[in-house]
């Protein structure tokens, strides 16, 4: 009993570093080069096969198919990517993955690990001490390398017993297409809840290497192990738009369709693995499996990428017409942090965008209450500015909450910089939103109370009011950019000039004033000049804050 005892700690320990060696080798790597790999992965090209190409190298180089298909779904929620482009990445994710057990067969079981796992753990830490970030980047990535292999060492001790003890495991073996089902089973359960397919196709080697599971189970189990891996894009999915859930949906029908296959033609299939394989080494056959797997499923359902596409929007439902009436944005988290605050910036930047569109877009409705200021302009538009309005408000507050979110992870100091940044020209889009719908309700009471304005006044606001629709249009091109000084020396100038403006309508109302014009009315123009005045500055401020990014 007391061995057993040992044997779960044993067990469990293991597992604790083979799966914190994993993301420490992840994160390390994305941290030191995770975000030019995420950027990359939103600009990529519509052709499928460089998606095929950029998901394997991505997945390959960050060691997690799970962190490049949650990227996957967060970048198509975001806008960043279509569905189309989604396929490519995809599949290519599923085969990139794989690199982690030919890893753990080529140098888990040729070497005594622990000899040359713990100096590989201490040189990981020695960098992590330098004080270059990129250095302590690696060092955790090689930290993480030797705590993988020092998993894999006790792991090989908890299963270094006679299989004949395992009567009951035998027994299972011995129920035909059963057993075979029964190991699809476990393999995707237990995948699913460790959230990690290559940790367990890890212990999958380990236990074929050690004679406790036959080739077929261990076989099995590697294929229900790629089921289990769709969890992290499928909780990925939650409260996203319906492209978003259809690519987890893609995600999870390439493995089951994968699965399936393989079953019918389950002998056939193990047969060519063999023979492909050169050695007899069943780890090497088993990491040559999950290859052959993704591999030809790739090769069969690439080409029906289109095909399978409309299948989920058929088994998906378009999301209802979205209107600007309730914004809504939720910070994932995955398990064991498998995406990197990069990700999140990314969808920050283009939630900031679409924040800069709509301030841009009420302004312009409100350009045209200057330009046709009559009840045609109170019906068509104001009541959509204050939807607009609103909306924007929803944005700020849930935006600065994702931005609070994402300063709790492992942020650099550049990124804490630019999230800060970021809260500050969020703040700016929302007041400017605010002077706008101002600026609409002063023009509302303009036309309710039937105020008089002589022609050559309005005719006056026009290229006032057409420098800050300039000045607007200055930051949407620009917003998320750093602004270097030139881009800056034109924002001070636009800046200037609508100060310029501003003076002199400011003396002419006031001599209109002295002259016996209506009060009410001329109070009200000033308001309006000073409304637009203010836009000016909140456009300038953002350029400022622009300037600062790094």
């Amino acid at each position: 009993m007391t061995a057993f005892i040992q044997s779960v700690f044993l067990l469990v320990g293991s597992l604790g570093f083979l799966l914190y060696g994993m993301r420490l080798m992840s994160d390390g790597v994305q941290k030191s080069a995770g975000e030019r790999l995420q950027r990359a992965l939103s600009m990529m090209t519509g052709n499928r096969f460089v998606g095929l190409l950029t998901g394997l190298l991505i997945t390959m180089i960050i060691q997690s198919s799970g962190a490049t298909t949650v990227m996957v779904v967060s970048f198509i929620n975001a806008g960043l990517l279509t569905l189309a482009q989604s396929v490519g990445v995809i599949f290519g994710a599923n085969i990139g993955t794989t690199i982690t057990a030919w890893i753990v067969s080529l140098f888990g079981f040729n070497f005594k690990i622990s000899s040359f796992a713990i100096p590989i753990f201490g040189l990981g830490f020695f960098l992590t001490v330098l004080k270059d970030a990129k250095s302590k980047n690696i060092g955790e990535a090689v930290m993480g390398f030797g705590l993988l292999f020092m998993g894999l060492s006790g792991l090989s001790d908890v299963f270094s017993f006679d299989a004949s003890e395992l009567h009951f495991l035998k027994a299972i073996e011995s129920w035909g297409i059963f057993s075979i089902l029964i190991g699809i089973a476990v393999g995707t359960v237990i995948t699913a809840l460790m959230h990690s397919s290559s940790a367990f196709t890890a212990i999958v080697i380990t236990m074929a290497y050690k004679n406790i599971i036959t080739w077929e189970v261990a076989c099995a189990m590697t294929l229900g192990s790629n089921i289990g891996s769709t969890v992290d894009a499928i909780m990925a999915s939650f409260g996203s738009n319906a492209d978003a859930r259809r690519s987890a949906l893609i995600h999870v029908l390439f493995n089951v369709f994968g699965t399936v296959l393989v079953l019918l033609f389950f002998q056939p299939f193990i047969s060519f693995v063999v023979w492909l394989t050169p050695s007899n080494n069943i780890a090497i056959q088993i990491s040559m499996l999950h290859t052959v797997f993704k591999t030809l499923n790739t090769l069969i359902l690439l080409p029906l990428s289109d095909y399978i596409i409309k299948l989920t929007q058929v088994l998906i439902k378009d999301d209802a017409s979205k209107s600007l009436k309730n914004y809504h944005l939720e910070f994932h988290e995955t398990a064991f942090g498998k995406e990197n605050v990069a990700m999140h910036v990314i969808r920050l930047e283009k939630e900031i965008a679409d924040m800069t569109d709509v301030a841009t877009n009420m302004f312009d409705r409100l350009q045209i209450g200057f330009m046709n200021r009559g009840k045609e302009f109170l019906e068509e538009h104001l009541e959509r500015l204050a939807d607009e309005e609103d909306y924007c408000d929803q944005m700020h507050e849930q935006l600065v909450r994702y931005i609070l979110n994402c300063q709790r992870l492992s942020v650099t100091d550049t990124q804490r910089n630019n999230l800060s940044i970021m809260t500050s020209v969020i703040e700016e889009l929302e007041d400017m939103t605010d002077q706008v719908y101002a600026a609409g309700m002063l023009l509302e009471r303009s036309i309710e109370k039937k105020m008089k304005f002589l022609p050559e006044d309005m005719e006056r606001l026009i290229p006032y009011v057409e420098l800050a629709r300039q000045f607007l249009q200055f930051i949407r091109i620009n917003i998320n950019k750093h602004l270097n000084a030139d881009k800056l020396s034109m924002a001070q100038e636009l800046e200037d000039q609508i100060d310029l403006y501003r003076k002199n309508l400011k003396k002419i109302a006031r001599k209109r004033l002295e002259s016996g014009a209506d009060v009410k009315a001329e109070l009200l123009y000033l308001d309006l000049v000073r409304q637009i005045e203010k836009i000016g500055d909140h456009a300038f401020s953002i350029s400022e804050l622009l300037a600062q990014t790094a």
